[in-house]
């Protein structure tokens, strides 16, 4: 039997399928959204590369990985009938983390994180009333909590419903949850709640950019519209995945949700310019948080020039200031305490991971198939 996985070519969604591959030789049934096989096989090896070289990859391949062709927003995920109940034969428990992390758009959220979502829950029902459903895992984020501001939030205290929420993307994965507990009553739920997922303690290497874009431009700026004693809940993603495969494998965790996050260590804003700073040979920023409103009124006039390097820019920072300006982290202790491991600092592998993606002009170097393998994956 095996975990079934959404999200796997995505980038926490690869660091979580290596480690059960890795850790537990876990067997994967993965929902590849692509034409045919062959392009499945490329993007997932353009997703696994950063962590598996192609020898290794091949042999995952050809052991323990089952790849169907799909999309969580269709019915039955677009699968024909044989497929759909072969998918549902082999799958023991369920592992969601595909989502829209697209905050402008309510539209894509709602389809691809509400319609998305239920229907791998359906999926997950008729898993449950083949051969039983081991354990249903749900990558939230700390987003479901809602405006927030100068907080250390729990667990228990994140879902307030009368409280508003900063866009699209938290209000549908809050929403994500209840459906979850609503339609799994009796299933093992476990619930993970990342906050902001931002490079590998281990390397500089990444394939996500975003937000690093953002981040390094901030670092450049001789004076910051924040406050130097802000916290920012920065988490480094081999922490994350390393805690929902660990849980995921458990037979009776502790807890039905976790926050993934730095928690009450999460750096200030003044941890990280001064490491990178110190890092550069460079003096740190002047912090001018009197000047924040005006600050997010020029980025958000400056995200309406759409199709200039300058408004793609300013859309980034326009989605992601509100999360640098909350002074809100979320308690890890429940996560901490069970599995023994605590989040690397970002001040300690920041600089490392800005180096990498200005040197690699913020893409990373894929490798391309090789010819010697006898299969084209082109």
């Amino acid at each position: 039997m095996a975990t079934f996985i959404t999200g796997s070519t995505g980038y926490l969604g690869a660091h979580v399928a290596t480690g059960l591959l890795e850790r537990y030789g876990q067997k994967l049934n993965l929902l590849v959204r692509a034409n045919d096989r062959r392009a499945a096989e490329l993007k997932l090896w353009r997703a696994l590369q950063l962590h598996l070289d192609f020898a290794r990859f091949d042999e995952w391949l050809n052991t323990h990985i089952e790849i169907f062709l799909g999309d969580i927003t269709q019915q039955r995920f677009g699968l024909d009938t044989t497929e759909y109940t072969r998918l549902v034969k082999t799958t023991d428990s369920v592992l969601h983390i595909a989502a829209s992390l697209n905050r402008k758009s309510e539209k894509t959220c709602l389809n691809v994180n509400l319609r998305g979502t239920l229907e791998v829950l359906k999926f997950a029902n008729r898993v449950l009333a083949n051969e039983g459903l081991r354990r249903y895992s749900h990558v939230s984020t700390v987003a479901v909590a809602g405006i927030r501001s100068n907080e250390v939030v729990t667990e228990a205290a994140s879902i307030d419903w009368e409280r508003s929420d900063y866009d699209p993307y938290a209000r549908t994965k809050k929403f994500c949850e209840h459906m979850a507990r609503e339609l799994l009553p009796n299933v093992p739920l476990t619930i993970f709640r990342p906050s902001i997922v931002l490079g590998d303690s281990r390397h500089g290497e990444t394939t996500q950019f975003d937000m690093v874009k953002a981040f390094v431009f901030l670092a450049r700026l001789p004076a910051l519209p924040l406050r130097p004693t802000d916290r920012l809940d920065i988490v480094n993603v081999d922490f994350v995945a390393d805690s929902i495969v660990t849980l995921h494998q458990k037979e009776k965790p502790l807890h039905d949700t976790y926050h993934l996050s730095a928690g009450t260590h999460a750096p200030t804003c003044r941890d990280i310019t001064e490491t990178l700073s110190k890092a550069r040979g460079q003096s740190g920023p002047l912090y001018l948080p009197g000047l924040a409103k005006p600050f997010e009124g020029i980025v958000s006039w400056l995200s309406n020039r759409r199709g200039t390097s300058v408004g793609q820019l300013a859309a980034l920072l326009k989605v992601f200031l509100p999360y640098l300006l909350w002074n809100t982290v979320f308690d890890n202790q429940r996560v901490v305490q069970e599995t023994g491991k605590t989040p690397v600092n970002f001040t300690h592998y920041g600089f490392s991971l800005f180096e990498f993606s200005r040197k690699h002009n913020f893409t990373y170097p894929y490798r391309e198939w090789p010819e010697a393998a006898g299969r084209s994956a082109q």
